[in-house]
């Protein structure tokens, strides 16, 4: 496997340097060295604003620097060459063979109808091979409009040396300079009004691949006509913006005021909403981790927060030095893949090997807990939180806070929630406001001295009022099928977590299945901490009654 792997990159390697040769060869033909540096001096200025938005955009859960790498020497190399070879046989073809035409409007032609064709799936290639050789790395639309966008920049970038270079010879023959300059027209027009222009067209393709990436194993059928939809889309949009060149002036700033400007406005729009919903998304799957043990109350809410997360490594670094920054960016790292992954399972397209691969990366969680969850603590505190929920109609004991504290000594005993009076719990979190006084009855009791993890042995049946929730022994990956309340919603046993301390009123758990993507990894081997996949004690649980049965 190593081996294959190893062969495959060489080769890619090998192609896309054979590619950059022979672009560079004929660029630098078309151009002449001196307009070849003219050009690539000009052409390389809106490359870092461009990155840098892609860069922004996947500032969740950032890509490897090889995967970005590939794709901006794909666009750069391999996608340019075939582009600059296929259009000009192309278009011969379609002016000999299907149009009937005088040979002025050969370039209209080409750059109408062969063009975006060639160009679109040329630069669609690279995420195609993303998509399925670095299938880990591709989970949604942002990794799709982020692939596809630094793929077309650097496409842009190559093309602009081209044009670039060429208006600075037509220049130098008829004698122009400055602002009347065909160069400077053509880096306004090209850098300055549309540097947006070729990620446009491909980022649509990008989305196409992922929605599909999005979509279970099963829907076959719409993981291949959706991106095939968004290639086809950024086929006609490309199109139509090569054919308002051929509308005269006012033509082309209407295409450009109307279509243009409106469409990047809304893919901006669509690219920030993926990413606040990969933030919420984060919100929403760490808390099994934390019912378990693996992290602490705080830390899904810091992990939603790229302020909070800024501020985490700010503070590791000014207390402990730039190591302790670098542990806390690889924690914060694996927690949002661990969330991702387990969100994967859930739409059933985790894969088999879901139930290592989450091993693996709480394993990677504990390497560094001691550094990074006392920085991510204290960043949780710049987070806003929500106000706090109804109250309990029963009312509640007050003084409580149901923390569960975080693993000790490795991964060993969990000490469960306990009754907390006086200063506020760890980590900086407010204790619950005091509500009414209880009303008489089962719910004004005093919870028992200990948890329960299931009913007491000799016991059968639903207790007649809720018990307090129990934690695991030991701290293990949060069980892939049937999922436990705490994998439901923010629910764990009868008691909501709530990062701010507040709870909602106990209540019974309702049955549920899991979805088909968790009880498939469930197949592979996943465990549920302590406890057995049906929600009743496995092993020395059922044998040992547990405080307070």
């Amino acid at each position: 496997m190593r081996h294959s792997r190893a062969l495959r990159a060489a080769a890619l390697i090998v192609l896309l340097s054979l590619s950059g040769l022979v672009i560079l060869a004929l660029v630098r033909e078309q151009t002449g060295t001196e307009g070849f540096l003219v050009g690539l001096g000009l052409a390389i200025l809106p490359v870092p604003l461009l990155v840098a938005a892609f860069r922004w955009a996947d500032g969740v859960e950032p890509k490897p620097w090889r995967n970005l790498l590939f794709a901006f020497a794909w666009g750069s190399c391999a996608a340019t060459l075939v582009a600059l070879l296929a259009n000009s046989l192309a278009t011969d073809w379609l002016m000999t063979t299907v149009v009937e035409s005088s040979s002025a409007d050969r370039d209209t032609w080409g750059a109408t109808l062969v063009a975006p064709v060639v160009e679109e799936t040329a630069k669609a290639a690279a995420v195609l091979l993303l998509f399925l050789y670095r299938r880990r790395d591709f989970n949604g639309v942002v990794d799709g409009v982020v692939i596809a966008g630094i793929t077309a920049t650097g496409f842009a970038f190559t093309e602009n040396i081209l044009y670039l270079g060429n208006a600075f010879v037509s220049d130098q023959e008829f004698g122009y300079s400055g602002l009347q300059s065909t160069t400077a027209a053509t880096f306004f027009i090209r850098a300055v009004m549309s540097p947006f222009a070729h990620p446009l067209f491909t980022a649509v393709t990008g989305i196409g691949f992922g929605i599909a990436a999005a979509r279970p194993l099963r829907q076959r059928t719409r993981r291949v006509l959706i991106p095939i939809a968004g290639l086809l889309l950024s086929m006609v949009l490309h199109g139509a913006w090569n054919g308002s060149a051929s509308m005269g002036g006012y033509g082309f700033l209407a295409v450009y005021g109307l279509c243009m400007v409106p469409l990047f406005a809304l893919l901006t729009w669509f690219t920030i909403w993926s990413r606040g919903k990969e933030l919420r998304t984060i919100r929403a799957q760490l808390p099994a981790y934390q019912a378990t043990g693996w992290i602490t109350p705080p830390e899904p809410v810091a992990l939603s927060s790229m302020r909070a997360r800024a501020i985490a490594r700010d503070l590791a670094r000014r207390t402990r030095g730039p190591a302790a920054a670098r542990a806390v960016a690889d924690y914060i790292a694996s927690a949002t893949s661990l969330a991702f992954l387990r969100h994967r399972a859930y739409r059933g397209t985790a894969g088999p090997d879901f139930p290592a691969r989450e091993q693996a990366l709480l394993d990677r969680l504990w390497q560094h807990r001691d550094i990074a969850q006392p920085a991510l603590a204290h960043a949780a505190l710049s987070v806003p939180t929500a106000p706090p929920p109804r109250q309990c109609p029963y009312g509640l004991p007050p003084g409580y806070a149901y923390l569960p504290a975080a693993p000790l000594h490795g991964p060993g005993p969990v000490h469960s929630p306990a009754p907390i009076h006086g200063p506020a719990p760890a980590y900086g979190w407010p204790l619950p406001t005091p509500g009414p006084p209880p009303r008489p009855g089962l719910a004004s009791r005093r919870p028992r001295t200990g948890p329960r993890l299931g009913p007491a042995p000799g016991r059968t049946g639903r207790p007649r009022h809720p018990d307090w929730p129990g934690w695991p022994r030991r701290p293990g990956p949060v069980a892939a099928a049937p999922v436990p309340a705490a994998v439901r919603g923010p629910a764990v046993g009868n008691v909501d977590i709530r990062p701010a301390g507040a709870v909602r009123c106990p209540g019974r758990r309702r049955a549920g299945r899991a979805p088909a993507g968790l009880e498939r990894a469930a197949a592979a081997g996943a465990v549920v901490g302590s406890r057995s996949a049906r929600g009743r004690p496995s092993g020395d649980d059922a044998g040992r009654r547990q405080p307070g049965g």
